[in-house]
């Protein structure tokens, strides 16, 4: 009986340090496929609702401009440039509009494609992007020219963003995904768990 009752304890013990089984985590429930079902379609609209706004603001022709604008290909060119402005106001509209058209990158990816979760494949997904979108400006659009340090500002957003919550929004709809170091460190928890429970004995 008391065999039982000391099994039973260590038992919760584990669960409550090392989650549940279906490696949810300790008290997370798994995400119900209705509800899921709903957060992915709400993704996938604020993915197309970015989409429309991120075509808008960077494929727009820009006749005005298209004296004034020349490509960069050395990074840190034209955020030194922006910084070395004297008006605050613009620093702070290229700079903070180039990263806060990245953050949803980290939001959305996280929750719309589980196999993008992970701060890493975040930032690439944003680059690749990103550095797509640039490629068009300076080939196809008037006005508008290739800039790397708009990819960087842009990945840099979507770091930020996932970090912030992309990161909780992607582990609550989504199953926490395995990874190749889980196997290790399931293996030296069992051989503590074995080890003190033996001393006891």
């Amino acid at each position: 009986m008391s065999g039982t009752a000391h099994n039973d304890d260590h038992g919760n013990r584990d669960a409550s340090v090392h989650g549940t089984p279906d490696g949810h985590g300790p008290g997370r429930a798994p995400m119900g496929p209705a509800l899921r079902a709903v957060a992915m379609l709400v993704a996938f609209t604020g993915t197309v609702a970015f989409s429309v706004v991120l075509a808008h603001l960077t494929l727009e022709p820009s006749v005005a401009s298209e004296s004034l604008t020349h490509s960069n290909l050395r990074p840190g060119d034209s955020i030194s440039d922006y910084l070395s402005r004297p008006a605050l106001r613009d620093t702070v509209k290229q700079l903070g509009g180039n990263i806060v058209l990245g953050i949803p990158f980290g939001l959305l990816l996280p929750v719309l494609a589980p196999r993008a979760r992970g701060l890493l494949r975040v930032m690439i997904v944003t680059a690749i992007t990103m550095l797509l979108v640039e490629l068009v400006q300076g080939a196809l659009v008037t006005g508008r020219a290739f800039d790397i340090d708009d990819v960087i500002l842009n990945t840099t957003g979507a770091m930020l963003g996932y970090l912030l919550l992309g990161r909780r929004l992607g582990r609550a709809v989504h199953p926490r995904r395995h990874h190749w170091w889980h196997r290790w460190t399931k293996k030296r928890a069992v051989r503590t768990d074995a080890s003190s429970g033996e001393s006891k004995i």
